[in-house]
């Protein structure tokens, strides 16, 4: 009885192996295979978008880039704040870090801006990883970057404090620590404290900054952020 029993059981893998192999799409024919380290399949279709706008008007070789997740994706007066600077935006919202390090060679390299200005880290954080592992994919995305462009200064824009996060603000702070201290090891590249202009007078997260959603900012927030970086924003 037994014996039948494993041969009925081979007969149904057998079964269910050629019908998965009939499923199977055809050589050549496949999607395109997402990594690990990509957290978000969609951002293809941001790559698309990118590749799309490239080549109806190509951003400045040599400019200076801005890239992450959705702070920058919605900064849609950068050209305005920094009048006369060869600024571009390829934020696509809800990435993490390691989106931009693992499409770096799409939407960072091809470009060889002379600075990158870098945000990501918060949704990250929310998504459960560790303040190191964001400190560890900071430091990851420098390096990519300056694996094909050495000379290219990467400057990181500190973990915003949103309200809608609030419970995050331990891992937020020390998040930033950490990476401030990593990132002073490197060359060319930076740090820069776009944390404490969004809180009060109480230090805690200023909710006049932010949309409804308590998560992304107004133009008041933004206007801080100007003021912060405006001294960074060339490639002298």
């Amino acid at each position: 009885m037994s014996r039948s029993i494993s041969l009925l059981a081979l007969c149904l893998a057998l079964t269910t192996t050629a019908a998965a192999a009939a499923d199977a799409p055809a050589p050549g024919r496949a999607p395109p295979r997402i990594p690990a380290q990509v957290s978000n399949p969609a951002w293809e279709q941001d790559m698309a978008d990118f590749a799309a706008a490239d080549r109806s008007a190509p951003p400045p070789r040599g400019g200076i880039e801005f890239i992450g997740s959705s702070s920058i994706r919605m900064w849609s007066t950068l050209a305005q704040d920094f009048p006369g600077q060869p600024v571009f935006n390829r934020g696509f919202g809800g990435s993490e870090v390691r989106d931009s390090t693992w499409y770096a060679d799409r939407i960072v390299v091809p470009y060889a801006p002379c600075k990158v200005f870098f945000y990501a880290g918060d949704n990250d954080l929310n998504s459960g990883r560790s303040p190191v592992q964001v400190r560890d994919d900071v430091v990851a995305f420098v390096q990519r970057v300056h694996r094909d462009l050495p000379q290219t200064q990467v400057e990181y824009l500190a973990i915003k404090p949103s309200p809608s996060r609030a419970n995050l603000l331990p891992a937020i702070r020390e998040a930033n620590t950490l990476i401030q201290a990593a990132l002073a090891r490197l060359p060319n590249t930076g740090y820069i404290d776009v944390h404490t202009p969004l809180l009060g007078a109480d230090g805690q997260p200023d909710p006049a900054l932010f949309l409804p959603d308590m998560l992304h900012m107004k133009p008041a927030g933004y206007a801080r952020w100007t003021r912060t970086l405006a001294p960074k924003v060339n490639c002298d």
